[in-house]
């Protein structure tokens, strides 16, 4: 454990065991803001010198050897000491080294405290917006499916109990529209923690002349942020993103769970490509749709890493604790698994085929039309719960004679749980008429899935406000 490596070691006469150096260390974790923390320092060290605070030649010279790290870092030519106690550490040492005193200054007016929590959210800033990238490119490819599919017949579940006829089409738009919220939650969460907590220190502000407004605006964030306290203390952020990201891996894994269903020999209305299967180490016939059951089983990381993060911060003392180093990895884990995720599901379901044959025979008995009896003769002019119970018992009627489909009774047959059946009836029940006619706004007919289509397609290139 060198000077460098541990920024604290000058108030202390002993120095932690190898091991115990190791546990509290957290370089695996944050040598991933390495670029942010350079950042982050360059701007930092330029306010100092406008302030002067530090003199115009040592500013030269820590600029010049931040921006040569940063590119060895990059190119490969320099890498980060695993045995460095966390990046901040290591880039200041690596400063020292090059520098002497000269890299000693860099820390003024500025605590690992805020550093840390400055750096976070510029590597935030930067990755935020290629997760929803990620997002948009998947609605795409859900919409695309959707519009070729707008006039599929196929079941609609509550219960997962056959209830009304829709299309694939429409099921597909609904799986955009959970996707359209993921999105805009990110980019929400994004919004609000664009504030910097740059010079914020320890937890208490300095007594040094410091511009935070200018060390803001030059990181690129909206304002600084307004209490120095929270500055160091708030983790919001962290718990919002990690709860957008839980949330986006659960609408994953209900798609996926529907997915699982339909690949079933049962159910047979999708075929996943080859290449988004698996086959089986002692069941020649079998192809697994694994690909799908892992998006849905990684669920229970993001909402394992909420939980995570939501019991590490609920017993904090409002200021920064040394507790706040887990942060990060759960939602790291929790964003690469989200991002992995999308991707995964993205090539899945855009090489999937569709049994439409399937889906549309499936519409074909469990009383799917049950519901448009009704409506039928609430048009003839019945009231609502006189008519659910007349088509109640033609229901039961149909189930005792052994019949499938309401229209598989006579007219006459019909008339006698209510004289308001006529021969129209018949066709107004067909499956792909009873689509047709859910016309509302929101609904299953194919003219009103493409514009809720068109709709999803225009909001999703766009940036929320």
């Amino acid at each position: 454990m060198s000077e460098t490596t541990a920024l604290w070691s000058g108030r202390f006469a002993e120095k932690p065991e190898t091991q115990a150096f190791a546990f509290q260390s957290s370089i695996t974790v944050d040598k991933r803001l390495a670029q942010d923390d350079i950042r982050g320092s360059r701007v930092h060290v330029a306010m100092l010198e406008k302030q002067g605070l530090i003199p115009p030649e040592t500013a030269a010279a820590l600029d010049k050897e931040l921006l040569a790290i940063a590119e060895e870092l990059e190119n490969g030519s320099l890498h980060i000491d695993p045995s460095a106690e966390d990046i901040h550490s290591f880039i200041e040492g690596e400063l020292t080294r090059r520098l002497g005193d000269a890299g000693r200054a860099v820390h003024a007016g500025r605590s690992r405290n805020d550093q840390v929590a400055v750096d976070f959210r510029l590597y935030l800033k930067r990755t935020i917006p290629a997760l929803c990238d990620e997002t948009r490119e998947t609605v795409i490819v859900l919409l695309d499916k959707a519009e070729q599919y707008a006039e599929a017949i196929m079941p609609g579940y509550t219960h997962l109990q056959r209830a009304q006829p829709v299309t694939l089409g429409f099921h597909l738009a609904a799986w955009a529209c959970g996707l359209k919220r993921d999105r805009e939650r990110f980019f929400d969460a994004l919004n609000r923690l664009d504030e910097c907590p740059l010079g914020a220190g320890a937890l208490a502000g300095s007594g040094l002349p410091l511009d935070r407004a200018t060390t803001a605006k030059r990181l690129g964030f909206k304002r600084p942020t307004l209490n120095a306290m929270d500055s160091v203390a708030d983790r919001d952020f962290v718990l919002e993103l990690a709860s957008a990201a839980a949330i986006t891996q659960t609408h994953l894994s209900r798609f996926c769970e529907d997915i699982v269903i339909w690949a079933s020999e049962e159910f047979k209305f999708i075929d996943l490509s080859e290449k988004w299967s698996t086959g089986s180490s002692i069941m020649p016939q079998k192809k697994n749709p694994d690909f799908a059951e892992l998006i849905r089983g990684k669920a229970g990381r993001t909402t394992g890493n909420l939980v995570a993060l939501l019991t590490l911060v609920k017993g904090l003392p409002y200021a920064y604790n040394k507790d706040l180093q887990e942060d990060k990895e759960s939602l790291f884990d929790s964003l690469d698994t989200v991002a992995l995720c999308l991707r995964m599901f993205r090539g899945m379901i855009g090489s999937a085929a569709f049994n439409t044959e399937r889906m549309a025979d499936a519409c074909c008995g469990g009383f799917l039309e049950a519901t448009d009896a009704a409506d039928y003769l609430v048009r003839k002019g019945l009231p609502f719960r006189k008519a659910h119970e007349a088509t109640a018992l033609v229901v039961r009627d149909c189930i005792d004679a052994g019949q499938r489909r309401v229209v598989d009774r006579t007219l006459e047959q019909l008339k006698e749980r209510s004289p308001l059946f006529d021969a129209d009836v018949y066709d107004m029940l067909a499956p792909l008429a009873c689509v047709r006619a859910r016309k509302t706004l929101g609904g299953a007919a194919p003219d009103e899935a493409r514009r809720q289509i068109a709709e999803l397609r225009k909001d999703i290139e766009n940036v929320p406000s």
